[in-house]
């Protein structure tokens, strides 16, 4: 009601003029919560043929149902805008978010926008960041928000990678590849995106699922096999396990964490 008692001899306040931008600010920083310090840093015990044979069959289920247009599995809701993910990975990106701090979240594949937004009211919570989305379709029901900017255009395309990386500069991202999930482009992607992440942040590419790991198992060679082929010959990313800890992931091998330094960081 505080709003409206502004609202005197039918003059408008100045306060009714902020914009509404600075207006969703200021109602991010009043929403933000204590944060702690409990994060999960074990690694997490190997399961047993027998169990590891479970969470495969439950995967293949949980995946083919969404795939086979039976089920909505991943098809989710994040105040009413889609995105395509698996709950437990949003759950695990929440806790990256919380621990890391990053600058950035870069996302490659914006879709509907859904993730975009869930990163930045994440941000609103810890009241820094802000979101880059990559996609070549500007679909007109995305969500605006103040935190997210949105890049037309392939992911790889040179322009694109050079005002992704004028954007960040020497800042802090976390990286999340989810475009074009076929192995040549999502290697591109590694390649030009990597280059992003400092020490102790993460390269995240999505969907590592595909191609028999143990979904979908027709579509070729995909994130999977880019992240073989990229880790081949590059000592600077580990796999972090720690972040399949739920055993439901759709990124199985796909959270990746630079371990040192880079030769030459942008």
């Amino acid at each position: 009601m505080g709003f409206f008692k502004n609202l005197k001899g039918g003059k408008i306040s100045a306060r009714l003029l902020i914009s509404p931008e600075t207006r969703v600010k200021e109602l991010a920083t009043r929403m933000s919560v204590s944060i702690g310090t409990y994060f999960i840093d074990r690694d997490q015990p190997q399961l047993s043929p027998e169990d590891a044979e479970v969470v495969r069959r439950f995967h293949q289920l949980y995946y083919g149902s969404w795939l086979a247009e039976i089920a909505d599995t991943i098809n989710l809701s994040w105040f009413g805008h889609q995105l395509l993910k698996c709950p437990l990975d949003l759950w695990i990106y929440q806790e990256l978010l919380v621990r890391t701090r990053p600058d950035f979240v870069v996302e490659t594949g914006t879709w509907c926008g859904g993730s975009a937004l869930y990163f930045a009211m994440l941000f609103d919570h810890l009241g820094h960041g802000r979101v880059i989305t990559v996609d070549i379709d500007a679909k007109s029901n995305r969500p605006e928000h103040p935190r997210i900017s949105y890049v037309t255009g392939s992911s790889v395309d040179p322009a694109v990678v050079a005002q992704v990386q004028e954007i960040v500069g020497n800042d802090r991202a976390l990286i999340v590849l989810d475009s074009d999930h076929h192995a040549g482009h999502v290697y591109e992607e590694l390649l030009v995106y990597s280059k992003l992440v400092q020490t102790g942040d993460y390269l995240i590419v999505e969907d590592t699922n595909i191609n028999g790991h143990p979904a979908y198992p027709d579509f070729g060679p995909g994130p999977m096999e880019a992240i073989d082929k990229f880790l081949s010959g590059n000592d600077e990313f580990v796999i972090d396990r720690r972040c399949e800890r739920f055993l439901m992931t759709l990124y199985p091998r796909g959270y990746l964490r630079r371990s040192r330094p880079a030769s030459t960081l942008v």
